[in-house]
């Protein structure tokens, strides 16, 4: 066999080969891309201080389809109930058959548990607004505020979000490094 015809066949297994490997990484990135995790920029500043516009996040879409429910305090990604086309980065406010009370910058949650309702601890709130609102949620919608309430198009302006187009929560925030967290933003209301 000549040197020729060997250059030939290792050019072609090595071919072959890449092939394979792309095959592969496309049967294993696409299902983990559309159905477990996907990355997400922030833009805009509704949810200053917790996200700033250019943040990198990896959204976990797996635990809300599969494990467990959407909690009072967790920070969502979810399509624009106007424009299903666009995303945006909210705080879940209120749970599904509650009712959701603002008055003046303090929020109110009424519920079975809470007949007299509870106000939220939001002290992490650091851009307020006065607004006057009462929601009653349905069984399957979610009231999302933004964490910067002065510069935040959310629930107050456009209604709850269902549950369905909810996509996920922030599993990672990778980009800035210095800011690299898991599980970014949540804040846990246990009522």
């Amino acid at each position: 066999m000549s040197e020729e015809t060997l250059n030939v066949e290792k050019k072609s297994n090595l071919f072959k080969e890449l092939i394979k490997f792309a095959l592969i990484a496309f049967l294993v990135v696409v299902p983990f891309r559309y159905f477990v995790a996907q990355p997400f920029i922030v833009n805009g500043a509704s949810m200053d201080p917790t996200f700033h516009t250019g943040e990198y996040l990896i959204v976990d879409q797996l635990s809300y389809e599969t494990f467990e429910e959407p909690q009072r305090g967790s920070v969502v990604i979810f399509k624009y109930p106007e424009d299903h086309s666009k995303f945006f980065i909210k705080r879940i406010i209120g749970l599904p058959g509650e009712t959701v009370e603002i008055r003046g910058s303090e929020v109110t949650i009424f519920n079975w548990q809470n007949p007299e309702g509870f106000a939220l601890d939001e002290t992490y709130i650091t851009h307020k607004k006065n607004d006057s609102l009462k929601v009653k949620l349905g069984d399957e919608e979610y009231f999302v505020l933004g964490d910067n309430r002065l510069q935040s198009s959310d629930s107050r302006i456009w209604g709850p979000v269902e549950r369905s187009e909810i996509v996920g929560r922030p599993l990672i925030r990778l980009f800035p490094l210095n800011q690299l967290q898991l599980l970014p933003g949540d804040k846990n209301y246990s009522r």
